[in-house]
């Protein structure tokens, strides 16, 4: 007998809104088949009488998550104990060869160069990413990235969210065939949940997955209104570039550089993230991270998709890697970050 249906409010809202766990991702406003759900305050809000179509609960990250159900649906096995930062095949420190890249990415320039040698080479046709709003200084927002000057508009990490499941909705408006999908840790489970429902009309789409290292997310209304703006006195309109390096660095377009210590920044942090106990995205493709490198990005390569893209765009000369072996404080970082996230209650 299979278990009952679940309404909005018996599932997500009683287990995850008002206990405020929710990742704020959006994946059940995406698949709500009735569109009962809009996202407001970086959560989902009920518009309207919810259908107990039991859809919402089963894609949800917060709500009867199993990693090691998603491990065996991704890798065809659970993680073992000694993988420390989950399952991969390979591990590499890289960097893109386009100065284009270079001048506008976060780090080494990794994800904009695989997603711009896939759209180049008719792999994808769109990609999944976060941009930042015209209206409003560095607040993030879900973009599909068509073009490799669409990918390069949007290089670069913001530090507060956005919800990149929704794009997915403008995807199959666009009647796109092939995408890749750029997210957190959190987002990434959610992907997965979906393709193992399955929901096909966005599953089918899918052609990697790249998930960003993350400890956490901060909110924009403290980190960048109220620390950066109001206490620092930096408009956010001339920030060049954010940056995590043991310090939160923030680089205005004159050259100047503030920065704004970790313990300082972690009173920011998302209530939503608090419970997230995965650090490096260890169900995506190919899970990419700065890890204290400068100008390289360190990058973890899982799945045998993840590694047929990455090797293709090596060979393209495309990237460029160096051995893991030469960046050790690097490594033991993502072993140390990974730990400290698994202990999360």
């Amino acid at each position: 007998m299979s278990a009952p249906r679940l309404s909005f409010e018996e599932s997500l809202q009683e287990n995850v809104i008002l206990k405020e766990i929710c990742a704020g991702c959006g994946a059940c406003i995406l698949v709500c088949p009735f569109a009962c759900l809009e996202y407001a305050e970086e959560k989902p809000n009920l518009v309207k009488k919810c259908e107990i179509c039991g859809i919402c609960p089963k894609v949800c990250p917060r709500y009867d998550f199993s990693q090691q159900a998603l491990e065996k649906l991704l890798f065809e096995r659970e993680r073992k104990p000694e993988e420390e930062f989950g399952v991969y095949k390979r591990l590499v420190v890289a960097q893109a060869n386009d100065k284009n890249i270079l001048q506008s990415c976060q780090d080494g320039g990794i994800v904009s160069a695989l997603l711009m040698f896939a759209l180049n080479n008719g792999i994808i046709d769109a990609a999944v990413v976060s941009a930042t709003s015209k209206d409003k200084p560095l607040f993030p927002i879900p973009r599909l990235a068509s073009t490799s000057q669409e990918v390069l508009e949007c290089a670069g990490t913001r530090y507060t969210y956005s919800p990149n499941l929704l794009a997915l909705q403008e995807a199959v408006k666009q009647k796109k065939k092939s995408l890749a999908f750029v997210g957190t840790p959190c987002q990434i489970q959610a992907v997965r949940k979906v393709e193992a429902v399955p929901l096909k009309k966005y599953s089918s789409l899918l052609r990697f997955t790249i998930g960003l290292m993350c400890t956490e997310s901060f909110t924009y209304e403290g980190l960048i209104q109220k620390h950066i703006q109001s206490i620092l006195g930096v408009n956010p309109e001339e920030i060049k570039k954010i940056n995590i390096k043991g310090k939160v660095l923030i680089t205005t377009k004159s050259g100047v550089v503030k920065t704004i210590s970790l313990s300082e920044a972690k009173q920011y942090t998302r209530k939503g993230c608090l419970p997230c106990r995965d650090f490096s995205a260890e169900l995506a493709d190919i899970s990419t991270g700065g890890l204290g490198l400068s100008d390289w990005t360190f990058a973890v390569i899982r799945t045998e998709k993840g590694k047929e893209i990455f090797d293709n765009a090596e060979k393209a000369g495309v990237i460029r890697t160096r051995p893991v072996e030469e960046e050790k404080a690097a490594l033991d970082l993502l072993v140390k970050l990974s730990k400290r996230k698994r202990k999360t209650v």
